[in-house]
């Protein structure tokens, strides 16, 4: 069951005919191509995208426009890519975040260990 809106009375009717598969966390599931994958993943569900370095509290999606590295996952073998950033391409392959690099805005980026 997906969790789409695929008729928004403002922003108008969604073709949803162009399905990818991709798979997080060993499960297959289908996203709208070029969606991002933080709404590919919540369309399917998916709430927890990742477990704090420290607390090990749930992250997920927090500001939805890659400011706050909340979303990030690993991406075909790729630790710390935001899932509000990237989108969805076929045979993807998504695992939660585990143990990852703190950002650095001052940085630009992750800082190192």
């Amino acid at each position: 069951m997906t969790r789409r809106i695929l008729d928004h009375p403002i922003l108008g009717k969604i073709e949803d005919d162009n399905y990818v598969s991709f798979t997080f966390n060993h499960r297959v599931y289908k996203g709208l191509e070029n969606e991002s994958l933080a709404a590919a993943l919540l369309a399917n569900g998916i709430r927890t995208l990742r477990h704090h370095e420290k607390s090990g509290a749930s992250r997920g999606i927090y500001c939805n426009i890659g400011h706050c590295y909340e979303c990030r996952v690993s991406v075909d073998g790729q630790q710390g890519i935001r899932a509000c950033l990237t989108p969805v391409k076929d045979g993807m392959i998504v695992e939660s975040g585990g143990q990852l690099q703190t950002p650095r805005i001052e940085d630009g980026g992750l800082e190192n260990g």
